[in-house]
């Protein structure tokens, strides 16, 4: 079982219960596998500020996939690299947005802006994502085709509620990949867990793609095994099963 090297959680969903909490059992197995010289890194649709609070609480200092990929850092306070959404692109969603009357919102290099947010200045702004939520399946349906028509967007989701949107070619296989050629890992040797789209690319290309119990039909179609939910601490469960 020590064939694999790295293991990439998704954060809300996989490695978070419902109340956003990291439970006891998968903070226990995070520590075992780092004492195991395992490499244990976030790949998360979250930014960095948002992301950062629970990767100290886990005390690593590993590389993080942020914003679906956007973003690679090679550790916590080092970018490795950023991937930017064209201004004119976000102009374009956000108009979208507005046309449908619809919850959006826009991860930024100083934060996130949504509908409620003051100040959006998306001419002068530094674009990683942009966002969209309704409950409304048809609305939500035909934003995601007219986006998915322009050509230059990677469209997945991180809820069925909603679709998220970054640079085509950029996802949390690319920055996983990235992670890998910085630490000279095989994708191979790499764990991917996750519950939503937006994890279907590592889940994918990992040597081990683990569906969350919790997760997205779609998701558990592609992947190698399905595990338990996010309220069961399957992180630990998968750890303790494939890399300890």
């Amino acid at each position: 079982m020590g064939l694999y090297k790295l293991i990439a959680l998704d954060m809300d969903g996989t490695l978070l219960d419902e109340e956003k909490k990291i439970s006891p059992e998968n903070q226990s197995a995070i520590r075992q596998a780092t004492e195991a010289g395992k490499i244990v890194i976030m790949s998360t649709g979250r930014g960095a500020i948002s992301a950062l609070p629970y990767i100290q609480e886990l005390g690593l200092s590993t590389p993080m996939v942020m914003v679906n990929g956007s973003e690679v850092w090679e550790s916590p306070n080092k970018l490795l690299r950023r991937t930017l959404l064209p201004v004119e692109t976000v102009s374009r969603l956000h108009a979208l947005a507005e046309e449908h009357d619809c919850w959006w919102w826009a991860y930024s290099v100083e934060g996130v802006f949504n509908r409620e947010r003051e100040g959006l200045d998306i001419p002068n702004g530094e674009w990683l994502k942009f966002g969209f939520f309704t409950e409304n399946a048809e609305k939500l349906q035909r934003i995601r085709e007219i986006a998915e028509s322009w050509g230059t967007l990677e469209i997945t989701n991180s809820h069925p509620s909603n679709i998220e949107l970054n640079p085509l070619g950029i996802s949390k296989a690319s920055g996983v990949e990235a992670v890998c050629q910085l630490l000279g890992i095989q994708m191979s040797e790499v764990i991917a867990m996750g519950d939503s789209q937006n994890d279907i690319t590592m889940i994918r290309e990992a040597g081990l793609g683990v569906a969350m119990g919790n997760a997205q039909d779609e998701v558990k179609q592609i992947a190698d095994i399905t595990t338990v939910t996010n309220e069961e601490s399957a992180v630990a469960k998968i750890i303790h099963t494939y890399m300890l």
